[in-house]
């Protein structure tokens, strides 16, 4: 795992997370709607299963931005990850639990997706976090395709430093011929602002257009 150490002497960003981590502690919460017309059609089109796809498509654009791969160290020092893996909830609805699984990132789509579906599958009889991890470097991804909402709130009632960002979708939905996602970022104000989670959505909207082009 490759990482490298902020030096808060020079890093640009240094007085405006010192404030929301010293004076003012919070996080952004930002609900947008996400085009995935185009690759409810791929998925469909290869027999491919859309969680996995949107977890490949969310990592990709969560990777590509410094902003969202900022963690501290267990010794208490902002660090930059090169990488970061999603940390996220497989749904068993046999008896309405979950499991939580960590899979290694990999630009690669096909790689990536086989990983999933392989952690899937080894980990299917295991519930909540009885799959024990150590990795550092993810941050957290989930759906709830039940619900097409318009705002979603997760409070993480820690010491108020955590900065591993949180993407939730929803159930997509026929908008004047387009299908349309709810898709939420969260994410401590310390390490990114409203134009940080913007370009996250704008970067989901590019991947999916990669990925299906």
């Amino acid at each position: 795992m490759n990482y490298t150490k902020i030096n808060m002497d020079t890093w640009a960003r240094r007085d405006v997370f010192r404030h929301f981590i010293a004076d003012v502690r919070c996080v952004i919460s930002i609900t947008t709607e996400l085009d995935v017309t185009d690759v409810v059609a791929f998925c469909k089109a290869n027999d491919y299963r859309m969680y996995p796809t949107m977890l490949y498509l969310t990592a990709q654009a969560i990777n590509s931005r410094d902003a969202f791969k900022l963690r501290y160290d267990e010794a208490g020092d902002l660090i930059l990850w090169q990488e970061v893996s999603p940390s996220y909830p497989v749904f068993h609805p046999e008896d309405e639990l979950f499991t939580r699984l960590i899979t290694e990132y990999s630009p690669d789509f096909h790689v990536f997706y086989q990983r999933v579906l392989a952690d899937m599958a080894l980990h299917q009889d295991k519930r909540a976090f009885e799959v024990a991890y150590t990795a550092q470097n993810t941050f957290d991804a989930s759906s709830v395709p039940w619900l097409q909402y318009t705002a979603c709130d997760l409070h993480v009632f820690d010491s108020g430093t955590y900065l591993a960002p949180v993407v939730t979708w929803g159930k997509h939905d026929e908008k004047n011929g387009r299908l349309m996602m709810p898709l939420t970022m969260q994410v401590h104000h310390a390490v990114a602002d409203g134009f940080h989670i913007a370009r996250f959505f704008e970067d989901m909207q590019r991947e999916i257009q990669t990925l299906t082009k």
